[in-house]
């Protein structure tokens, strides 16, 4: 097959229309969202109407039906406006939704998947705890079976939209002793008793986002919940993540995107030495990695969407791009910072926000190190994914067992 890296008509008509969305729903206003830590739902709403909330889901589940690269551009074009906004794609669509489809029975999919992907109810993804994250297979929550229900108790931290979510897709073990054998997925609602959430506050950045945990006391979630098999949990876990380290990587193209708008267009304003400062060779530097570093992490998420459009295997080729892309943000957002003297260090100007906002994204859905890892694995031959023995399903094809 050739590797075809170019838009289609259909990805510059959702480039339009993310732009737009933007330009009149989050721009004017994200400085004083972001300086008041608020958090906007009517604004996720507008999303879901737009069909930005089921972009990669068929139409017959209410989804857009989008491609990978047009996901990958409503999240990039998002995060150029604000890393919250990405973040909402990320975890009702990456997280939640794209697992459902995967992994869901087609009643599952009836009862929980429609209505996300019609914007109708907003999801999220608890896998993260006080005392595991990367380690994810170190599990502290339990569920314990329990005629026709499990019993679920423990804890969730760090969940973006823990706060305003309707649904929770949560992992559970049924077996510590087993490891990640004993991981068991299940869709929890909003309301079912002993479920609470609570925002976290003091966060560096994505302060017009909500973070924060949800307690599980005695919750009993009916068996048809359970999404695949008991012990399956830390597969579908895992297959999630690839999704979710997609819209992550993508997302970080745009938040480099507009360091560099931001910073091309300081250099031009600001003079120094009686000329623009864009004419200083070190600035000239910071501007060229910046530009460069986007174009190559362009291409890595289209190769990885073009992985994900035909069912096959990429936790490789998503880890490198979700590797490259975040720890280029960062350091775009800190050279937008220094091109911006002094002015950078104020919310004047948005690049205070992006080099808060940026740091983030090298820690969730795996820290830098981790892929790092990761990707020595592979050149090493530590590392190597098995083959499909089924069908790839629309999702990613991810093999039961």
């Amino acid at each position: 097959m050739t590797l075809d890296l170019s838009l289609t008509p259909e990805n510059v008509l959702v480039q339009q229309a993310v732009r737009d969305f933007t330009a009149a729903e989050i721009l004017p206003h994200i400085r004083d969202w972001d300086e008041r830590h608020e958090v906007h739902p009517e604004v996720f709403a507008r999303m879901g109407e737009l069909g930005f909330l089921g972009a990669p889901i068929p139409e017959a589940y209410g989804g857009s039906g989008m491609d990978y690269t047009s996901l990958g551009i409503l999240c990039e074009e998002l995060e150029r406006a604000d890393t919250a906004f990405r973040v909402v794609v990320s975890v009702h669509v990456g997280l939640n939704s794209l697992t459902l489809l995967q992994w869901g029975t087609e009643e599952q999919k009836r009862r929980w998947l429609v209505p996300q992907a019609r914007g109708e109810k907003l999801a999220t993804f608890g896998l993260t705890e006080p005392g595991v994250g990367t380690d994810a297979a170190n599990l502290a929550t339990t569920a314990r079976r329990d005629g026709d229900a499990y019993v679920l108790n423990g804890s969730k931290l760090w969940i973006s939209l823990a706060d305003i979510a309707d649904h929770f897709l949560v992992f559970a073990t049924v077996d510590r002793a087993a490891g990640h054998r004993g991981i068991t997925a299940f869709m929890v609602e909003r309301g079912m008793p002993g479920l609470s959430t609570a925002t976290i506050e003091g966060k560096l950045g994505i302060h017009a986002g909500n973070t924060g945990s949800i307690s599980f006391d005695d919750v009993r979630v009916p068996a048809e919940h359970r999404i695949g098999e008991e012990g399956e949990g830390f597969t579908i876990a895992m297959s999630a993540i690839d999704q979710g380290r997609y819209t992550v990587a993508t997302g970080a193209v745009g938040l480099t995107q507009a360091c560099l708008d931001a910073s091309l267009r300081y250099a031009h304003e600001r003079r120094t030495f009686g000329q623009e400062i864009g004419r200083h060779q070190l600035v000239k530097q910071m501007i060229a990695k910046m530009g460069s570093g986007i174009e190559a992490g362009r291409l890595l998420c289209r190769q990885a969407a073009w992985l994900k459009d035909r069912g096959m295997r990429n936790t490789r080729e998503t880890s490198l791009a979700k590797w490259f892309c975040t720890d280029h943000a960062v350091a775009s957002a800190l050279d937008a910072v220094q091109i911006h003297g002094a002015y950078g260090y104020s919310n004047e100007y948005p690049v205070e926000r992006y080099l808060r906002n940026s740091k983030a994204a090298v820690i969730y859905e795996g820290t830098s190190q981790l892929h790092t890892l990761i990707q020595a694995d592979y050149l090493l031959g530590y590392r190597e994914d098995r083959p499909l023995r089924c069908p790839p399903l629309p999702a990613q094809g991810y093999e039961r067992g």
